[in-house]
């Protein structure tokens, strides 16, 4: 497909934003990036200070930038211009949790100087670049005074990252527009998306082994939330000895992009590994230290604890791999939407005893039924064999894919012009996005392909290359799209 030439309008209109706008959109993606949004189970939504205070923000900016403001609670909408026809630009204001202890400043101060080139902090890439690259986009085409055919409306959703059930309520009274690009994935056009999964392997507490003679695995724990790779995972042995320490070594050190500590008290050894977190939806991303310590521990049979049960289960029916091969039948792929991943993503005690979260990805080909029934067959031979006497709760979500979105050409043609990569084609992802919510929804941006997602990790940034890239593509998107 031959790209075609964009209007003077959208190009004359990128150039003035890209020109006009980098300051101020860096200073407000600054304030935003102030705002802890992170979603706090202690506190309601509408009492949240950080909440109210992003969302006051939001008001302020829109107001000062000459648009109209509407706050539907969970949902803001920003919008410009008048008409029947509405272009949609779909975003979020929440983010993921973090480990400020990772971060070199705060993770909530726009870091722009630890690495020249790269604007540090949590939601810089996800989801609040975008939100400010919107927000500067539309000033530029005000400023022009074009004559567009469209209203344009950015909406902020405030609980993508923890709960879609507000913007699901919000849109069966609420008529969206016709159509609508989402700025919370990749480049060129994500036109698919794989469903989620979570798997969750409850083992009781369990020891029988106050007498024993050897070495005993007594506690196995690791990751942060379940959507992230975890980069952090911890294992006790008492009654170790040195041999056992030289034989985990010895495992440990064929592993790829893994850091161990091994550390005693008197007979107990204490091992922290540390890998490489990354999005749960791009395994690929990052090292797995759930699974990278499991194998560690690979050296003997562990036995008379819950936390030798989870090794077993994660070394015979995950493995270090990432796509489910080990896990009976259950693994496939798409030619289009991909392979199927599975990721351990939190393992921690609970009031039950162990229990471990598996992240799903997966593409179209099987139903969920007949995924569920092959996890299941594989869980229960494990189980049976071991003795453990393990519980599996399963959530499978369904794949999404929007192949007929009149604005695709649209899209493949301004990112062809900026990138100058010519024969671009819509793409696939592993992570889900609120496109599936709204009507001739894809996704654009703001991740180059083949670059490194950082949303969800502990080093999340976006380069003030990307942001300028990003302002002048949505720039021209959005006048092409309204004209």
């Amino acid at each position: 497909m031959h790209a075609a030439p964009l209007s003077d309008a959208a190009t004359s209109t990128a150039r003035h934003a890209r020109s006009t706008y980098e300051k101020q959109m860096i200073k407000s993606l600054a304030t935003m990036v102030g705002f802890n949004t992170v979603a706090d189970k202690k506190i309601a939504f509408e009492n949240n200070p950080e909440h109210a205070g992003f969302k006051k923000f939001l008001r302020q900016e829109a107001e000062r930038l000459g648009f109209d403001f509407k706050d539907h609670g969970y949902v803001v909408v920003i919008g410009m211009g008048q008409g029947k026809e509405r272009v949609g630009v779909i975003t979020h204001g929440d983010v993921q949790p973090v480990d400020p202890a990772k971060w070199k400043q705060s993770p909530f101060k726009l870091d722009t100087t630890s690495e020249p080139g790269r604007l540090i902090g949590r939601g810089t890439e996800d989801d609040k670049g975008p939100i400010a690259t919107a927000l500067y986009a539309m000033k530029a085409i005000k400023d022009r005074k074009l004559a567009l055919s469209k209203r344009i409306e950015l909406y902020v959703y405030m609980a993508e990252e923890s709960d879609w059930a507000p913007l699901e309520a919000f849109l069966k009274n609420h008529e969206p527009p016709q159509v609508n690009i989402t700025l919370d994935a990749e480049y060129p056009v994500v036109t698919a998306e794989k469903g989620y999964g979570s798997l969750t392997v409850k083992l009781p507490h369990w020891v029988q082994v106050e007498n024993a003679a050897g070495p005993v695995l007594g506690s196995f724990a690791g990751g942060f939330f379940g959507s992230q790779i975890p980069e952090d995972a911890s294992a006790v042995i008492d009654q170790a000895t040195p041999e056992l320490e030289a034989q985990i070594r010895a495992r440990a050190a064929a592993q790829k992009g893994m850091r161990y500590q091994y550390d005693w008290q008197g007979s107990t050894l204490k091992i922290k590994a540390r890998g490489v977190s990354a999005h749960s939806s791009k395994p690929e991303d990052g090292v797995n230290a759930i699974s990278m310590l499991a194998d560690a521990l690979n050296v003997r049979s562990w036995q008379g604890t819950s936390a030798a049960n989870m090794v077993s289960f994660l070394n015979e029916t995950i493995g270090t791999g990432i796509y489910g091969e080990k896990f009976g039948k259950a693994a496939y792929r798409d030619s289009f939407m991909g392979p199927m991943t599975v990721a351990p993503t939190v393992l921690k005690q609970s009031n039950e005893g162990l229990e471990l979260n598996i992240n799903l990805r997966r593409p179209r080909g099987k139903t969920a039924d007949e995924l569920k029934a092959e996890f299941q067959q594989a869980f229960d031979g494990w189980n049976a064999a071991r003795g453990a006497k393990a519980s599996l709760n399963m959530y499978v979500g369904d794949p999404w894919i929007q192949e007929k979105a009149p604005q695709i050409p649209t899209l493949l043609n301004v990112f062809a012009h900026y990138t100058g990569i010519k024969d671009a084609q819509p793409v696939s992802i592993g992570g889900g996005t609120n496109s599936r919510l709204f009507p001739n929804a894809v996704s654009f941006g703001p991740g180059m392909p083949g670059q490194v997602y950082t949303g969800h990790s502990e080093h999340e940034f976006i380069t003030h290359k990307q942001l300028m890239l990003n302002l002048e593509m949505y720039t021209a998107v959005l006048v092409e799209l309204a004209r």
